[in-house]
């Protein structure tokens, strides 16, 4: 999590900021507000001690998909019509509707596995255009994985993964 609020810090440097408003971030969840509260705990901790507080020096304004995911491009919209300065995407389909809605507004995508492959990002050491974020699993990080498993594991011969159908192993 503390990376995820380094990302979301180091592009609030590219905020466009409004003169005589705060910042204003566009929160876009997949589930329901019950679940979203209790995942963004530490999100909101990161942003306080990086000096942001909701209400005072920073606006939040969150849209829920209630794991609707046909309602997720009106949400997005609805927060690119708010003109919030930046969006944070907590799913892969979040990410989606945002890139769907906006080209322009920054979008920070969490809780990604395969940022490339889904076609959200060039790749992950240029992301071009308007998404950056953070992955646990896009297929450029197995070797890797693998390689720390291997120094780990002295001896290691076989390795074993169990995957869904969509997983980047799959493909």
């Amino acid at each position: 999590m503390r990376e995820f609020i380094t990302v979301l810090g180091d592009a609030g440097v590219a905020w466009p900021l409004r003169s005589s408003q705060m910042p204003r971030v566009g929160m876009l969840n997949a589930g329901p507000a019950a679940h979203s509260a209790a995942i963004l705990d530490p999100f909101y901790r990161g942003l306080h001690e990086l000096g942001y507080i909701e209400g005072q020096n920073l606006a939040i304004e969150r849209r829920d998909g209630a794991w609707k995911p046909d309602r997720l491009p009106a949400l997005a919209a609805e927060l690119v019509g708010l003109k919030v300065d930046i969006i944070v995407a907590w799913s892969t389909p979040a990410a989606h509707a945002a890139k769907q809605a906006t080209n322009s507004i920054p979008i920070i995508a969490a809780v990604m596995a395969d940022p490339v492959g889904d076609e959200l990002v060039a790749s992950l050491a240029r992301p071009g255009g308007n998404v950056t974020g953070t992955t646990f699993l896009g297929p450029e990080l197995v070797a890797k994985r693998l390689q720390l498993l291997r120094d780990v594991v002295p001896g290691l011969a076989r390795v074993a993964a169990l995957t869904g159908a969509a997983s980047p192993l799959e493909r």
